[in-house]
């Protein structure tokens, strides 16, 4: 259940949805289904990916564990603060004209920008990797996959309904959501960051 709140709040699908309604808001209902069905798989994929290559990763390049925790936790705070400051868009490099002007010469928008950066960014990568080096036994390994798949199933639940949860809610409610999921976020970053902290001091 932790590793599912902590993905889920820095993933943030809710906060994808504006994104996705205006990318595919001249699609046919089918073609948006399509979208979040194939977003959530890149996202799945990438998270995977990420999860059991991380390791391997830090290895090669000599990084510790605490050293990722602290990059990764400040990495989850900044966007924690992108949430409550309603600029989550801007901080994951969107520029919306941009990216309207990119749909136009290719369709597929599933892979980039909506698994990446919108959903799979650097946040949610570094806090795989860290769950990698945390839950090491085979039991642990299958709840963190169960826990990425029903990430995943939620984002692409999410992205479907999004043009009727924009109706519901309007802007002003996806807003609310994504300023309470931001506080979420910033906790769980200096979580992350104080008690690599206190790992190092204790090393010395």
């Amino acid at each position: 259940m932790y590793i599912f709140a902590g993905l889920f709040s820095v993933i943030n699908p809710l906060g994808t949805v504006p994104v996705f309604v205006g990318l595919t808001k001249d699609d046919t209902r089918r073609q948006r289904d399509s979208i979040s069905f194939w977003t959530a798989v890149n996202t799945l994929l990438i998270l995977v990916i990420s999860f059991f290559a991380g390791k391997y990763v830090l290895n090669f390049f000599g990084i510790t564990i605490n050293s990722l925790r602290i990059a990764g936790g400040l990495i989850i705070t900044t966007s924690g603060f992108a949430l409550l400051t309603g600029s989550f868009s801007r901080h994951k490099g969107m520029d919306k004209a941009r990216v309207q002007e990119d749909v136009q010469k290719r369709r597929d928008i599933s892979l980039t920008p909506l698994a990446i950066p919108m959903l799979a960014g650097p946040g949610s990568i570094s806090l795989l990797i860290t769950f990698n080096q945390k839950y090491s036994s085979g039991s642990e390994i299958c709840i963190a996959i169960a826990a990425i798949v029903a990430v995943c199933l939620s984002a692409y639940l999410i992205l479907k309904s999004s043009h009727y949860i924009v109706q519901l809610l309007g802007a002003s409610g996806i807003n609310a959501i994504s300023r309470i999921i931001g506080f979420i976020v910033i906790a769980i970053g200096v979580e992350y960051v104080s008690s690599s902290v206190v790992a190092v001091l204790r090393e010395i």
